[in-house]
């Protein structure tokens, strides 16, 4: 016998069903876990009184017949019609086998979901803007998402399915975001002439750029890109055109930073040897002060040294010419030298002031100025008579004849002696070069 729907045991059977619905569903809210951005409560049927807890950072909608009706914010409701106006012409319907209130609630997470990892998914390719070669990179990163308009995205993104996760949000934007991802880079690149070996260095700039531009995009599905990062750019190091160009830049700058190094070097090199210099000089200036005798005097005794190991001194006439040569080097440098030639030989020739050669030492024909032997009586060039000279006797210069020592010649009156028109210092009698300042005399004296 067919039971009627009206009858006690069915009605009794539903009243129970009734009581266990409204205690399953006395409180609503959301207990999905926290990396998710949609979460779709599973209890479907719902009561007139029952209670919805809505946390902060979240909003709750009501779907009814597929329809998005009422949105809650953060709070505690009692799901009444007065605080659902669009659903509460549904309350007092009651039909066989059904809940007087039947509806479906998600649960939108409005917290910034953090750490989103993204990647493309093939290379980028381009023209090197620098070097103007064609290259193909990859780019990586992070992005934090937020739902910003609950009701966009349960109708563009989440449908019928119940719950969006963060994995499964990037997945859905996987595709646009890979095409309008690499279009941006590939144009940021090419505008801003951006190196490939210095693109590390962009990498704000970029994240910048990116964020800006993608924006727009995501906020067509009710999410809001709050961050965008672009943490690595995935060179091709196995390319042998990068490879050339890559050694091509950094030589350039090895090759100025090892000019740079060797020239300061050099010039570390160049200011230790001037001031081993000066501490020598120094050192050597002051063993002079101890010791009691100048430069210009050292240098007299080394030449000194010199002219006494050469055994071509021994003539006059090689002494002379010497002399006449290194006194002659004009300017200041001659009269030092001179000066200092004309002590050091006095010296060194004739230690006791004698003015006649001593015996032994060669003469000189006074006419030619030629080297006459020991003795000798005429000269050997010349044929003039050469006189032999007492103490205290000279020949004179203009007449040739013997003369005492003094200022005039007792024969002819010329003066013996005669003073260098440069320095003005006295000049020997037959004398070529000023013994003082080296200069020429003409004509001799």
């Amino acid at each position: 016998m067919q039971t009627n729907i009206f009858s006690p045991l069915k009605f009794s059977s539903y009243v129970v069903r009734w009581k266990a619905d409204m205690d399953l569903a006395k409180i609503i809210k959301y207990e999905g876990p926290n990396d998710i951005f949609v979460w779709k409560h599973p209890v479907e049927d719902f009561n007139t009184g029952t209670q919805l807890i809505v946390h902060e950072s979240q909003e709750a909608i009501f779907f009814m017949n597929g329809q998005a009706l009422d949105l809650f914010p953060s709070g505690r409701y009692t799901l009444e019609s007065q605080n659902m106006p669009l659903i509460g012409k549904f309350f007092n319907r009651v039909t066989d086998d059904q809940s007087p209130f039947h509806c479906e609630v998600y649960f939108i997470n409005k917290t910034e979901q953090m750490a989103i990892k993204w990647g493309t998914d093939s290379k980028v390719e381009y023209i090197e803007p620098t070097y103007n070669f064609p290259i193909q990179i990859g780019a990586s990163g992070e992005m934090n998402l937020r739902a910003e308009d609950s009701r966009k995205l349960l109708v563009k993104v989440v449908g019928t399915e119940n719950e969006l996760t963060q994995q499964g949000l990037a997945v859905r934007f996987r595709a646009f975001l890979m095409t309008r991802l690499k279009t941006y880079l590939a144009n940021l690149i090419r505008e801003q002439s951006i190196n490939i070996f210095q693109i590390d260095q962009h990498l704000t700039e970029i994240s910048d750029y990116m964020h800006a531009k993608l924006r727009p995009d995501f906020s067509d599905y009710g999410v809001a890109l709050e961050r965008f990062f672009v943490t690595v750019i995935v060179k091709p190091d196995e390319d042998r055109s990068y490879q050339k160009f890559k050694d091509l830049y950094f030589r350039q700058y090895a090759d100025v930073a090892d000019a740079k190094i060797r020239q300061q070097v050099g010039l570390i090199e160049q200011q230790t040897q001037a001031q081993r210099l000066i501490i020598e000089a120094q050192g050597i200036a002051q063993k002079r002060s101890l010791e009691g005798f100048t430069y210009q005097e050292e240098r007299g005794f080394d030449v000194a040294n010199r002219v006494a190991s050469n055994e071509a001194v021994g003539q006059m006439t090689n002494l002379g010419v010497g002399l006449g040569v290194m006194a002659g080097v004009g300017g200041t440098v001659g009269g030092v030298v001179g000066g200092m030639m004309q002590n050091t030989m006095g010296n060194v020739l004739n230690p006791k002031g004698i003015t006649d050669p001593p015996q032994g030492l060669p003469a000189i024909c006074p006419k030619c100025g030629k080297s006459l032997p020991l003795n000798a009586k005429f000269c050997l060039e010349c044929g003039e008579k050469i006189e032999t000279l007492g103490d205290g006797e000279i020949l004179c210069p203009k007449c040739g004849m013997k003369t005492p020592k003094g200022r005039f010649c007792i024969d002819c009156g010329n003066p013996l002696h005669s003073n260098c028109p440069a320095c003005g210092k006295e000049v020997p009698p037959g004398g070529k070069f000023c013994l003082e300042c080296g200069q020429k005399l003409t004509g001799g004296n």
